[in-house]
């Protein structure tokens, strides 16, 4: 670990963190297969103790021995600034003092993160950043072993999604699907039924549905706007439905995952 005073926000080693509340710029500096940011250092400790790799630290004065105790080890760059030069370089007031840039690891495929699995959340064209990072923490804390994500959905690792993940999208093994078709065909040989919450005439009740549930369970959660696609349906060995009352219809995505996940704990 190598200690940097910058006082200047035009510092091009500060280039990582620049404008981080600008989506288009972030789309420059975060690409897919190269970096991602980490903040606070409750989550850069658990993005290293996954295995990533930091590639610099943005500090401020007040966090450095914090952050020692996290990256010391490490050959890696440690900006230290000032509160006001982190509020200008980022675009936002880093009340948690620390930020890393980390180095994108390379994604399993999909086979290998259900290995061993028994309960896995399957994440479908879900668009906000928000409720990616909130289905995480929900796969963490009750007990889903592994999460997929579609093509087109969010980021895991974009900076919303880690920080409301409170650092769980390093807990939980995950991946992007890149083939639907194939995917399923993975789940099926796994030994998974593939459970797809939707409201349909059709569909079982979860509670139902977990007082009989199969050894391995695959949660399937759509988009907040459209739901899940025709493609997930008809892969669906089961449409599950979560009771609702007062006149709601649904959930909040994260929500309905929250409530499954907890139904499916044995």
């Amino acid at each position: 670990m190598q200690l940097f005073p910058v006082t200047d926000v035009h510092d091009p080693r500060l280039d990582d963190y620049r404008g981080l509340t600008d989506t288009a710029l972030r789309a420059l500096n975060e690409p897919a297969g190269g970096l991602y940011i980490a903040e606070s250092t409750k989550v850069i400790a658990r993005a290293i103790a996954a295995g990533h790799l930091p590639r610099s630290v943005l500090v401020q004065e007040r966090r450095v021995e914090d952050i020692r105790a996290i990256v010391g080890a490490f050959d890696v760059p440690v900006y230290v600034v000032p509160d006001e030069v982190a509020e200008a370089v980022t675009g936002f007031a880093v009340h948690r003092g620390t930020i890393a840039s980390m180095h994108r690891p390379e994604l399993p495929s999909v086979r290998t993160v259900l290995e061993g699995a028994t309960l896995v959340l399957i994440l479908e064209n879900i668009g906000d950043h928000t409720n990616v990072g909130a289905a995480f923490r929900a796969a963490a804390g009750l007990g889903a072993d592994a999460v997929l994500v579609s093509p087109g959905g969010a980021d895991p690792l974009y900076r919303r999604s880690v920080r409301v993940s409170m650092g769980t999208v390093f807990q939980v093994p995950w991946t992007r699907i890149v083939d639907w078709g194939s995917a399923v065909e993975d789940l099926h040989a796994a030994g998974f039924d593939i459970a797809a919450l939707a409201l349909r005439d059709d569909a079982v009740s979860l509670d139902a549905y977990a007082a009989a549930r199969p050894e391995r369970v695959a949660l399937v959660m759509g988009s907040e706007g459209d739901g899940l696609s025709r493609t997930a349906l008809d892969a669906a060995d089961h449409i599950v439905t979560i009771p609702m009352s007062g006149g709601v219809d649904s959930l909040n995505v994260a929500s309905a995952a929250a409530v499954a996940l907890w139904a499916m704990q044995r």
